[in-house]
């Protein structure tokens, strides 16, 4: 019997448009933007000005603190100005504007031959300082500094590696796609993670849907000892880190702890084939597989983009904005958030575009709860949304934070099976955010 995890989920329709199109590189844009706060935690400071020449791979800005990241050109040209642009929040963000000068120049010693380097003779903390000078982030949305994850806190120790590469989210399917075009990579990947950490096993979560992968990623895996292959139940939102966690090990994290108190770190499929390259091939990260789908698009495809190329570019390589589009949304249909327009740049973050046509994007109108507990049934953290949602409502911020509204992973399901069409997930997002400013204001 599949494993998945214990508590709540569900199973939306995939929509898997894009599954099995092969990665195409994008064409490079006239302008690229580069929004210095492209990660969890601190912003990066830029360290170019207007008039700087810059090469791809060139640093442009430095790491703010111990949890930010180094942010990397991701083309050739002359920087134009510093000034803000909206980010997919809709909030606008200082960012680095870069005029491309068509003939893609990259930094020396960076390779970008196809050949796969296998061997790594470094030690864990050179690994470390190379991922963290190559400013990798998480790749599955969360864009945590991997550098971090790599070093537990005093006292704790990784026993296991588990690669996140369920690709839970509809409609999504870049990691699908990389693990069949660069399994060989992501392997080495894995290898030189264990080696950071120390650990000797590593289990590579991978739901059912993606049988191609699992067959393909089992057999590559088979040369490497200590790695697993694990299938998991269809179940959204196994790709969550607790629910992951839960899935492969059969242990649930307590309230406000790590998953390094569970022995497990989690990284991303994707992060794991950026943190190969950056390793092995002196590669930062300047770009990344996107997703770029939806029913009324014409070629739905997965696509190779560089950091700060607008989502303009990649929406008319897969055949242009459709007429009836009543959204686009940055991310998937479950935690994506809808854009204010189509020029919003790729981020590190950028897992997929979605285009949902004006009759899928329209709200229904919200009625009372009738108390049905559908949304308390399908809550992956065990959580009361329709209580969360009255606590905000009323500005109840204590009653909220004796909820675990904090524990909220934002996934969504509660909105999506509510019978009264209640934005659950909106409120408590609000509500999250409001607690956590309070209880941070209470540490200090």
């Amino acid at each position: 019997m599949l494993r998945t995890f214990s508590l709540g989920g569900i199973h939306p329709p995939e929509n898997k448009l894009s599954a099995g199109k092969p990665i195409q590189p994008v064409a490079l844009p006239k302008e690229v933007i580069i929004p210095l706060g492209q990660h969890i935690g601190a912003p990066a400071v830029a360290t170019v000005q207007k008039g700087d020449i810059v090469k791809v791979g060139t640093v442009i800005a430095k790491s703010g603190g111990f949890i930010s990241a180094n942010i990397h050109s991701s083309v050739s040209g002359k920087v134009t100005k510093i000034d803000s642009v909206f980010d997919a929040s809709g909030y606008k963000r200082p960012a680095i504007f870069i005029a491309v000068d068509g003939e893609d120049t990259w930094e020396e010693g960076i390779d970008r031959s196809a050949d796969i380097v296998r061997g790594c003779d470094l030690e864990p903390r050179a690994i470390i300082d190379k991922i963290l000078v190559s400013g990798i982030v998480g790749l599955g949305g969360a864009t945590f500094p991997t550098h971090v994850k790599l070093s537990p806190p005093p006292g704790q120790t990784a026993e296991v590696l588990i690669i996140n590469a369920v690709e839970c989210e509809p409609y999504l399917t870049s990691d699908d796609i990389l693990m069949m075009e660069h399994g060989e990579e992501i392997l080495v990947g894995v290898s030189i993670l264990m080696k950071a950490l120390g650990v000797g096993r590593c289990v590579i979560g991978i739901e059912n849907n993606k049988p191609k992968a699992i067959a393909h990623m089992s057999n590559i895996a088979s040369a490497y000892s200590g790695v697993e292959v694990m299938p998991l139940k269809v179940q959204y939102p196994q790709g969550g880190e607790k629910q992951l966690i839960d899935a492969v090990l059969g242990k649930q994290i307590k309230s406000g702890a790590l998953p390094i108190s569970a022995g497990a770190v989690v990284q991303n499929v994707g992060t794991v084939f950026a943190v190969y390259e950056a390793v092995q091939k002196n590669k930062p990260l300047v770009e990344r597989v996107v997703t770029v789908t939806g029913k009324k698009l014409s070629n739905p495809s997965n696509f190779l983009a560089r950091v700060g190329t607008p989502l303009s570019v990649l929406i008319e390589a897969a055949g242009g904005l459709p007429e009836d589009t009543g959204k686009i949304i940055g991310g998937g249909p479950m935690m994506g958030k809808a854009l204010l327009g189509a020029d919003v740049p790729v981020t590190k973050g950028t897992s997929g575009v979605l285009i949902l046509p004006r009759e899928e994007s329209v709200r229904k109108p919200m009625r009372n709860c009738i108390r049905c507990a559908k949304c308390v049934n399908v809550c992956p953290m065990g959580l009361n949304p329709a209580f969360l949602m009255r606590d905000v409502q009323y500005k109840a911020w204590d009653d909220a934070e004796k909820g675990y509204i904090v524990d909220c992973i934002e996934c969504g399901s509660c909105s999506f099976t509510c019978p009264s069409s209640r934005p659950l997930l909106d409120y408590i997002r609000i509500g999250k955010q409001q607690v956590m400013g309070i209880i941070r204001s209470r540490k200090v």
